[in-house]
Order: structure tokens, then C-alpha cells, then sequence
């Protein structure tokens, strides 16, 4: 066996790198972006809704609790999905940036 031989054996073997489909890391990225402003929004609705009293007549009670929760959660997923605040883009926009190898980062 020659030099050769061996060389090529060993780049043969050698583990490749995961070839990377651009519109699915297109996709991923856009998911992480709208994640991102969904959970911060639901922050935001969570302290909105923090200063507010349940309805004496039909509400109150450790439900109530769970629910209006739940309701957040919901109301945050879909101002997310309609993007008011632009967040979403510019998380979106940033990973895009940070995982691309030609362009450097702005800071």
C-alpha cells in the first residue's frame, strides 16, 4: 500500500460536514425569530394582565388562573405570527446574519 493510497483512504473515512439546505435554515430561523417574539410578548401580556381583577359575578378561583395563562400564551403566539413590534424580523434577520460565513457582524 502506498502513500497514496492510504491518503485517500483516511479523506474517504473522514466525517463530512451535514450539507445545510439554505431555505430550510431559512425556515429554522424564521421559526426561532417568531419563538423569540411569541415568548416576549407573552411576557408582556403576562404583566399587562398582572393588574387586573377577575370578574366577581362568573370569575376567580385557582382555574381562572390557570386558564388566563393559557389565554396569554395564545394571545402572544398570535401577535407574533402578525409581528407588530418587528422583532421576529430582527432576531430572524440576526441569525440569518450570524450563520452566514462571507458576511461579517455589525456591532
Amino acid at each position: 500500500m502506498d502513500d497514496s493510497s492510504i491518503n485517500n483512504a483516511m479523506v474517504s473515512m473522514a466525517p463530512s460536514a451535514p450539507s445545510l439546505n439554505p431555505s430550510a435554515g431559512l425556515a429554522a430561523a424564521k421559526k426561532s425569530g417568531e419563538d423569540f417574539e411569541a415568548f416576549f410578548m407573552s411576557q408582556v401580556f403576562e404583566n399587562m394582565f398582572s393588574g387586573t381583577e377577575a370578574d366577581p359575578m362568573f370569575g376567580g378561583g385557582q382555574g381562572e388562573n390557570v386558564y388566563r395563562s393559557l389565554l396569554t400564551q395564545e394571545y402572544s403566539k398570535v401577535a407574533a405570527k402578525s409581528s407588530p413590534t418587528g422583532i421576529a424580523a430582527a432576531v430572524t434577520a440576526q441569525i440569518l446574519r450570524m450563520q452566514s460565513p462571507s458576511q461579517p457582524t455589525q456591532q
